[in-house]
């Protein structure tokens, strides 16, 4: 039997260069999470410095771990990258403001040992997560991520003088023009490596117009290491644990839903086993994040939509990204040239790539029988609830703080919601008296047409 792609390391020179691509797509979000964290708690250039060279040594270390494993306690073994996410940042911030960051670490650490502890139980839910369930996930995902993409383009100050500048909007859309014309007409490596030769095309236009800022390159020294418990020993307050351990299940539905859309990009059946190893991964960041000064990892959805644009599945390609990640934590004059690039370039990748992740939500949607009304209110209330937060993120700040960690995320939102409507329809008793009448267009009466394919991902509804 032949070598599933996932598992076939592709030659070098390929290998490199979309490694190289999935570091440049997720860098800029991995280092804003340390950039927000540093900057929300007073914390000075230096000490900013370190979370950055931490946040991306943790990130590094755990996508390596994903892609190649470590015989049978680590690693999902699917090409995916992680770095820091922001469902931890708000509860962060709220304990340093409290306790200090001593026991911002303390909790994060006690939280990674959480984690390693309900890898096993947490992994057992992957049959109550079928196409109807990651569809609407991965459908707001997309959607969701938009939102950055547009942030990145236009700026994140409205009174900034580019705020929006034709200028912005051309480097965006020459990004996307390029990407977009390598995808449709570009053949072989041309259309694999599209997103790149957008970037560095972009990247290109950009320094022509003057919009690179290479200060910090000067001031960034060539070595450095970060150095474990940097902000002393870490304190364990009980308020602060509970909430870094809810954010770690959160972590968990977050980097589940990722790992099946990878499944179902792929092709590669995720089994049960391999779900923990890969929640196994996020309870590592969070030990990690914890004696280092980092932050807890999970899944990054542009990086899934890379793999859906690229086609390139080989577990190889991400894992070389996590050595990379490793380097540049290392060699920190390295990651301030690679975080020197223009938000309208990221930004203009990100759409490409957000867009991508949307359409396959889409596509697995489609997998399920839309013509039951039953799977079509269940996807339609997940997603509509799930973009609330998008749409209106104020809506829960009377809430405590443990509830918007929870509800805060659209993404989980929708995980949490669209998971639960599938047990409650679909795996308990009202299973038998749920409606079973096809959905109809309310003018015409014609029967709503749509594939009725089962879903590829083991476990499926």
């Amino acid at each position: 039997m032949s070598e599933h792609t996932v598992d076939v390391r592709p030659p070098w020179g390929r290998l490199v260069a979309f490694a190289m691509q999935h570091v440049l797509i997720m860098y800029t979000g991995c280092i804003t999470v340390p950039l927000v964290f540093g900057a929300a708690v007073g914390l000075d250039s230096s000490d900013i410095a370190f979370l950055i060279s931490a946040d991306l040594l943790i990130a590094g270390i755990v996508t390596a771990l994903q892609g190649f494993g470590l015989g049978r306690i680590v690693g999902v073994r699917l090409p995916i990258v992680c770095g820091a996410t922001f469902s931890g940042l708000t509860p962060m911030i709220l304990i340093a403001q409290k306790y200090g960051l001593q026991a911002v670490y303390g909790s994060m650490l006690i939280g990674g040992i959480v984690g390693l502890a309900l890898a096993i139980p947490f992994s057992r839910v992957i049959r109550f997560f079928p196409a109807l369930v990651t569809g609407s996930v991965l459908t707001v995902i997309g959607l969701s991520l938009i939102g950055v993409a547009g942030g990145l383009i236009v700026g994140s100050d409205s009174a900034a003088p580019d705020y929006a500048s034709l200028r912005n909007l051309l480097v965006a859309a020459v990004v996307v023009v390029v990407a977009l014309v390598l995808l449709c007409l570009g053949r072989g490596l041309w259309s694999q490596l599209a997103v790149l030769i957008a970037l560095l095309a972009g990247s290109a236009l950009a320094a022509s117009l003057g919009m690179f800022d290479l200060g910090a390159l000067g001031s960034a020294s060539w070595v450095g290491f970060p150095a474990p418990f940097h902000f002393g020993v870490p304190h364990f307050p009980i308020a602060a644990v509970v909430s870094m351990s809810i954010v770690m299940t959160v972590v968990f539905a977050e980097s589940t839903a990722s790992m099946l859309a990878i499944s179902e990009i792929t092709g590669k059946k995720l089994s049960t086993g391999d779900l923990a190893r890969g929640l196994v991964g996020d309870g590592v960041s969070g030990v990690l994040g914890g004696i280092f000064g980092g932050f807890m990892d999970t899944v990054f959805g542009q990086n899934v939509g890379a793999v859906a644009t690229s086609r390139m599945h080989s577990r190889f390609v991400t894992g070389s990204s996590g050595l990379i990640l490793i380097v540049l934590a290392l060699i920190p004059k390295m990651g301030a040239a690679v975080a020197a690039l223009p938000g309208p370039v990221v930004g203009g990748v990100g759409l490409v790539l957000f867009g991508t992740v949307t359409m396959i939500g889409i596509r697995t949607l489609a997998q399920i029988d839309l013509n039951d009304q039953v799977n079509v209110a269940i996807a339609a209330t997940s997603i509509g609830i799930g973009l609330l937060p998008e749409y209106v993120p104020d809506m829960l700040e009377r809430l405590p703080d443990a509830m918007q960690i929870i509800f805060g995320s659209g993404i989980t939102l929708t995980a949490i919601v669209a998971f639960t409507l599938n047990l409650v329809f679909r795996h308990s008793p009202l299973r038998r008296r749920v409606a079973t009448e096809p959905v109809t267009n309310a003018t015409t009466d014609i029967v709503v047409v749509s594939a009725d394919q089962p879903a590829t991902v083991k476990g499926s509804a």
